[in-house]
């Protein structure tokens, strides 16, 4: 089963649609028609595991801060589900997992994160 076409994401409350581009088999990308934002979800088994990954990508011209040139730059953001196979945790299990690391990554958070702090 596949996700909804397009996928909109909100980013600094500017709704970011993204029509699927690619899909094989248990992967899928969806992308902007300028290619500034770029949406990837995917689901990799190996041994008794599942691994599933949802990753953004942005992409904007930026000047060079020593040579004042514009060039392409990228940011990505990903995160990654990694479970046993089956039913060993619930999907409310995974959520709530997944909603305290959402909530975690505050404003505030990010900017430690940003100046590297651990």
């Amino acid at each position: 089963m596949a996700l909804a076409d397009p996928q909109v994401l909100t980013v600094a409350t500017v709704a970011q649609s993204m029509p699927r581009i690619k899909m094989d088999g248990l992967s899928a990308v969806y992308q902007k028609n300028d290619k500034s934002y770029t949406f990837r979800v995917s689901h990799q088994e190996s041994g008794s595991r599942v691994r599933s990954l949802v990753r953004v990508d942005y992409r904007a011209i930026k000047a060079d801060p020593l040579t004042s040139q514009n060039q392409w730059e990228t940011l990505s953001v990903q995160t990654v589900i990694d479970r046993p196979l089956g039913t060993t945790f619930s999907a409310t299990e995974v959520s709530d997992l997944v909603a305290g690391l959402t909530g975690w990554l505050t404003s505030t958070n990010v900017g430690k994160l940003y100046g590297e702090e651990s």
